[in-house]
This record gives C-alpha cells, structure tokens and sequence, in this order.
C-alpha cells in the first residue's frame, strides 16, 4: 500500500515537472518568455510589426490587452491590430477590429484613422486566392464590399474633412462609384440579352440619374434609346439619341454620320445549348424591333369602347336623357 502511495506520488511530480517545462501547454508562456511589463509586450508587437511578422504581432497585441486590458497601451495595440490583420490579408479581421476600436474609442485622436482602415479593408477585398493571380473585371463582380467601401470613406469625409486620410478616401470614392455605375450597366446589358427590355430601361435611367460624371452614363444614355427602340418607344427614343448624339457625340453606339447601332446580342439558348454547356447549337437570335408606329388607342381601350357603343345602341331614347332611371 505504501509502494503504490509512493509511486503515485513520484508520478504527480513528474507531470507537474513537465507541465512547468511547456511539454504540456506551455507554449504560450514559452512564446512571450521574458515579457513581464505592458511595455515590453507592446515594444516585441511592435518590432514584429516593423519586420512585417504580421501573424507574430497580432499574436502579441491580442496577449496584451489579455494580460492589460486598462493598461496605456492597450488602445494603441488596439488600432495597430487593424493594421496588422490588414498587411496579413484578413480584411474581415481587420474591418472588425476597427469596428470595435471606433465603438469603444469615439474619442481617440486616431479614430480617423480606424475609420480609413475600415473603408481600406473592403476596398482590398478582391475576393479570394485565385483573383490573385487570375485578372478579374471588379465591375462584374458583386458591388457589396464596393458599396461598403464607398459608405465608409464618405462617412470619413464627413466627419473628418481636414484628416490626412481625406484625399486618399477622396480618390478612391471616385474609382468606386465609376465601378459601380460600371455594374449597373453589365446588369442592363444583361437584361437587354434577355430581352426583359423594362428591366434594362430601369438600370440606363437609374446610371444617368444617380451616377452623373461617371464614364457609364454615356453607356447608360445607350441603353435607355434600345430599350426604348425595343419597345417601339420611338418618340421617347428619338429625343433620348438627340441627348446621346449632343453629349457623347464618340460614343460606340453612333456611326460617323451620328446614327444608333444597335450593341446587343439578344440570347434565346436552345435545349441542345443548354445541355451542352454551349458547346452545341446556338443561343442568339435576332429580333426585329418593335413595331415603329403604335396604334392610337390600345387593345383594351377599343374593346370597351365597343362595349360601350353596343349598350348605347341598344337603350331607349327615354332612357339615354334620363340616365337609366326610365327605359
């Protein structure tokens, strides 16, 4: 009995031996070993963050304000963090923790700064590994994060005018917006293939009324006289050419002498294309426009008007001048 104590006991000093020594957890105090001051965490994040060892100074900012969390350079760490999720790549990351700064710092001398790096991160969002090295048309790609971006740097721009992040923001707030004028336009194109010719209107007006000085609106001045030829429109769509021809008189869809040339590959994918993946049969068709003069009054009109007409026809004299109240 007093064997088994013994060997139990040498057993629990072992472990504890070797727990002490890091073979069971201690890594952690092995990484920061010799940091013992609020100051000293903060100077190896730092030098970490100089020597780009990104993943090694987020790493010491997050054991910082763990072991510091009310210390005087616990807000520091706490901005210098966005940047170092942001040169690491991980712009959720990085866009969450400059939420979390400006919501817990809205005084801090820096929260422009944090305000910047949160427009930053969505702008660098390009969307995974492979658009790294594949190039990729941004203005196809979903405006989500471009409209987020867009929304920060305006927000930055309004509170903080005079910021020395302000032209930076300023100039990215161009590109976005031409970007996402550009997204309307594949969205218009795409609905004109499809011959869902309203739908594209829509997306030529919205560009022209919402997106004035961007390149796009030309495009969109294009879309709109289609859409109205399309739908045999053809008063609307002269006066929307005469403003086209005026403004953009170099714009693809105008000939030399000033004429509109349709763009549009209307689709209509056969089975055997579809099936195929478009490696059989065809998907374009070529649909006249509609018809150049529409009818004075619509189908409906004219049948009511008939009905009407029969009614009367068949009504008393007596009842006509008195409305009905004697046949």
């Amino acid at each position: 009995m007093l064997n088994s104590t013994y060997k139990i006991s040498i057993l629990a000093l072992l472990v504890i031996s070797l727990s002490g020594c890091g073979l069971f957890g201690g890594g952690d105090d092995d990484e920061f070993a010799g940091l013992s001051t609020e100051e000293q965490f903060y100077r190896r994040a730092l030098e970490q963050l100089n020597s780009s060892n990104f993943s090694g100074a987020i790493a010491t900012y997050q054991a910082l304000e763990s072991r510091f969390p009310f210390g005087r350079f616990a807000a520091q760490a706490q901005i210098e963090i966005v940047y170092a999720y942001y040169r690491n790549g991980d712009n959720e990351a990085a866009r969450a923790a400059a939420d979390r700064f400006i919501r817990l710092h809205p005084d801090n001398e820096n929260i422009d700064y944090a305000y910047y790096m949160r427009g930053l991160s969505s702008f660098q969002d390009n969307g995974g590994f492979i658009s790294r090295f594949i190039p990729v048309d941004r203005t196809k790609r979903d405006p989500g994060r471009a409209q987020e971006s867009f929304n920060d740097f305006s927000q930055l721009l309004a509170l903080y005018p005079d910021s020395p992040y302000a032209a930076d923001a300023r100039a990215r707030m161009v590109f976005l917006r031409n970007n996402l004028a550009a997204y309307e336009i594949h969205v218009a194109n795409y609905y004109m293939e499809r011959r869902a010719y309203i739908a594209a209107l829509r997306r030529g007006q919205y560009v022209v009324e919402n997106f004035q000085g961007t390149p796009a609106v030309a495009d969109g001045m294009a879309v709109i006289v289609e859409a109205y030829l399309r739908l045999g429109l053809n008063d609307l769509a002269d006066t929307s050419l005469e403003l086209l021809q005026e403004n953009y008189p170099q714009h693809a869809s105008l000939d030399s002498e000033g004429n509109f040339e349709i763009q549009s590959e209307i689709t209509n994918p056969s089975l055997l294309y579809t099936v195929t993946f478009g490696l059989l049969g065809n998907n374009r068709v070529d649909p006249p426009l509609a018809p150049t003069r529409r009818p004075i009054t619509s189908g409906s009109q004219q049948i009511i008007e008939s009905q009407n007409l029969e009614e009367d026809q068949g009504r008393s004299f007596l009842s006509i001048i008195t409305f009905g109240i004697f046949d």
